[in-house]
């Protein structure tokens, strides 16, 4: 946040009332229930190139070979021939590279890496490749990262050599140095230019990863998250969960163990989208289970994975083919192994368990403290036919008798209202689900509450939870995917995120039914996107997070730890019809004794506004004010531009047991009152 004074700062506090004045009852001597720690996280799903090519520090592409089209990705010169009984068995291409047979012909591959290499001048990256001298002997190869695309006297940036020796498969590591910065580079491997040799999992990554892991994260954008402060940390994704068809489901036990064994797997939105198709868009599993548990235990995260219950994507395989893409409910079996399985890779006792022991021979002796688990993404029931809660049940009750202890999330299907939610949120109880994960993205109108349906009941808003079920056992609510999708402007814009703020002081003030809230998509790489918004955007050197990302902090690190009641007229401050639209919500923070306000004014005039603190001693109190506001509705950050629309804090004095202010125009502020 900017710790700077501002204009809209100093307007927050005023002395004179109009007839408008606006009363903020804040009972201040009754502290409400408990804050989950869980309430505002994140949601990582592999689309935009979130994962290969974005979160995940690999920078090449298909550096196993193994695309459908074997050579994707890269470009081959000279006496290059593919091969495929390689040391892996999971990954059995690689490639020859045989002398060319003239001093001036050369064997040679270069990879072009996710949209060009972003390399930065004098930082180093690690160059690792698998090799071999089939015929025996010693050979050299030269790697070099180069920039092919600009008029230079000399295309490299950084080279190293690597002598490889032997007719047995080894990993060798060389240590590269760029010359200067470059977003699209490119790397080449040169062959000996008199002995055969072999190459497999070729692997170039910046030495500087998040926390140094060898196999890491970018860390750019794993410091953004860690910024965040998550509560939680869903993974890994939605629709590719499911996948298209089951075989092409993401299946975690193929996303551990040795990277260079992980199969390569086909992501379902390389062709979903024929305006934004990426046809070499596939999963190298690189980042997989283990760097997700992780990635949430580095950040301060619960992780919270999400594992396929038997069915392949319904709304590309519709009822009518139910019989052919769902698993039959007396196979349902390995998909079942699958839950428990994981639990035992993340929580078991590497002496008692195959699974918690490769968790240990791969770095974690200890376990990782898992404490939920979801059970299926946007899956639903048909009126007459019941096809995930059926399945599901199986998967509850067979999970609850091995891991109690779990709490097991379902879902309310991929839309906020309609036929299938309103068939699926009863079942949920029915079944016993300790909570159930609700989607929505929705234009101003729902966000605002404004929006209805046939029978003239409003949608959405904040008081969506005002009356939701608080019986014991009720489960609770993980709002998993949302975001405001403006009308016509489907695009990170301010306007957009200060709808998402007003919607979630409904999520704050209802702490007690909502127990976790992720907003999505979360990563866009700016050439590969194919979804938005999106809270954090990058090229392959820069990175910007969006007005959404900043309203997503500015709740997490004002969380506070327990509700407090605020009303206007007796009624919660939602954007009704009588409050001029303003939202507002209050939390106590027993860490740090303060009260927190955060008070949204959707309107295009400024508000009058009254905190009346029941219970606070006269006087003035020193006070955090944080404004996020932009004149412009339609800006935006941009990678030129990353902190064009970014929270201004300042310092201010509140009095007690009332203060008058005056709340801007299109404006989210957060007042930090110490006690």
């Amino acid at each position: 946040m900017k710790k700077i004074g501002s204009l809209l700062a100093a307007m927050a506090v005023v002395t004179g009332m109009s007839a408008q004045n606006h009363t903020f009852d804040i009972n201040a001597s009754k502290i409400g229930g408990a804050i989950p720690s869980t309430m505002y996280g994140i949601f990582f799903e592999d689309i935009n190139y979130a994962a290969d090519g974005g979160l995940y520090g690999e920078l090449l592409i298909n550096r196993s070979f193994e695309f459908p089209n074997n050579y994707a990705g890269w470009t081959i010169s000279g006496k290059v021939s593919l091969k495929n009984d390689g040391p892996f068995n999971k990954n059995p291409h690689y490639v020859r590279l045989a002398p060319s047979g003239h001093n001036d012909k050369h064997t040679m591959i270069e990879n072009h890496g996710f949209f060009g290499i972003g390399v930065k001048a004098n930082a180093e990256y690690r160059f690792s490749v698998w090799a071999r001298c089939p015929q025996g002997g010693k050979s050299k190869i030269w790697i070099d990262l180069v920039d092919n695309a600009t008029m230079s006297d000399d295309q490299k940036l950084g080279n190293a050599g690597i002598d490889i020796e032997g007719k047995e498969w080894k990993k060798y590591t060389v240590t590269i140095k760029s010359k200067k910065t470059f977003a699209k580079a490119h790397l080449r491997v040169w062959g000996d230019s008199k002995v055969t040799t072999d190459l497999e999992h070729v692997s170039l990554f910046p030495v500087d990863t998040y926390k140094g892991h060898e196999n890491g994260m970018r860390k750019d954008l794993a410091e953004a998250l860690e910024q965040l402060k998550p509560g939680v940390f869903r993974f890994p994704g939605g629709c590719i969960v499911e996948g298209t068809d089951l075989a092409t489901r993401y299946q975690w036990k193929n996303s551990v163990g040795p990277v260079e064994n992980r199969p390569l797997n086909e992501n379902r939105w390389h062709y979903t989208f024929t305006h934004r198709y990426f046809p070499d868009y596939y999963q190298s599993y690189g980042l997989g289970f283990y760097e997700y548990f992780q990635l949430s235990e580095e950040i301060g995260a619960e992780p919270l994975p999400v594992l396929n219950v038997g069915m392949s994507c319904q709304y590309q395989n519709g009822i009518e083919h139910e019989d052919e893409v769902h698993v039959p409910l007396d196979q349902l079996q390995p998909y079942i192994d699958d839950c428990i399985d994981l639990i035992e890779f993340a929580n078991g006792d590497p002496a008692k368990n195959k699974w918690a022991k490769l968790r240990a021979d791969m770095g974690h002796p200890a376990p990782f403290n898992l404490k939920y688990l979801a059970i299926g993404n946007e899956q639903w029931d048909y009126k007459d036919n019941p096809a995930f809660t059926k399945r599901l049940k199986i998967f509850v009750d067979a999970v609850r008798k091995v891991h109690p202890e779990i709490k097991l999330i379902g879902t309310t299907g991929p839309n906020s209202e309609g036929f299938e939610f309103d068939i699926l949120q009863p079942r949920m109880k029915e079944l016993g689900a300790d909570l159930y994960d609700e989607h929505f993205y929705r234009n101003e109108e729902w966000f605002l509450g404004k929006a209805k349906d046939k029978s003239g009941k409003r949608l959405g808003g904040a008081n969506r939870y005002d009356n939701y079920d608080r019986s014991k056992k009720a489960p609770k609510v993980f709002a998993g995917e949302y975001a405001c999708h403006g009308k016509g402007k489907k695009w990170n814009h301010f306007n957009a995120a200060l709808m998402e703020a007003a919607f979630m002081t409904g999520l704050e003030r209802n702490a007690d039914v909502v127990e976790m809230a992720t907003y999505a998509p979360l990563f866009a790489h700016v050439e590969g996107w194919q979804w938005r918004p999106d809270a954090i955007w990058y090229d392959n050197l820069r990175s910007f997070n969006s007005c959404s990302y900043y309203v997503q902090q500015l709740y997490s690190l004002n969380k506070g730890t327990n509700m407090l009641k605020l009303t206007m007229n007796g009624k919660p401050v939602a954007g009704n019809d009588d409050q001029d639209g303003l939202f507002a919500s209050a939390v106590w923070d027993k860490n740090t004794s303060e009260y927190i306000v955060k008070v949204i004014n959707v309107g295009d005039k400024a508000q009058d506004v009254t905190f009346n603190f029941k219970g606070l001693k006269k006087g003035e109190y020193t006070t955090t004010l944080t404004s996020f506001h932009s004149d412009n509705l339609d800006a935006e950050n941009t990678l030129d531009a990353p902190t064009k629309i970014v929270p201004v804090t300042t310092s201010i004095k509140v009095a007690a047991p009332t203060n008058s202010i005056s709340v801007p125009a299109r404006t989210f502020q957060v007042f930090r009152i110490k006690k």
